[in-house]
């Protein structure tokens, strides 16, 4: 899980270090890991894995608008979605 917020915080602190290609992989990785850690009931994971999915969707999000406000909205939800994440895992990222 914490792969896909790493990817996605690489995205957000540089736009061109990551292809959209990459996101869109990245979000779709992370929903099926939160499918799987919710159907196997670990109630730990599957938070985790959403929140983790939910960070990489806003950083595909972002890359696929050009409106600022938007984007500035997105950033905002990434960085709330990553700090959601480090409390539940207890695991910062870098």
């Amino acid at each position: 899980m914490k792969k896909y917020v790493e990817l996605a915080k690489k995205y957000l602190a540089d736009n061109d270090s990551v292809t959209l290609k990459e996101l869109e992989a990245n979000e779709e990785d992370a929903f099926w890991t939160a499918k799987a850690a919710e159907g196997a009931n670990e109630k730990a994971a599957f938070y985790a894995s959403k929140v983790a999915y939910k960070v990489a969707d806003v950083a595909r999000a972002i890359a696929l608008t050009d409106d600022d406000d938007y984007v500035e909205h997105c950033k905002q939800k990434a960085i709330e979605a990553i700090k959601e994440y480090e409390e539940l895992t207890n695991e910062p990222t870098h």
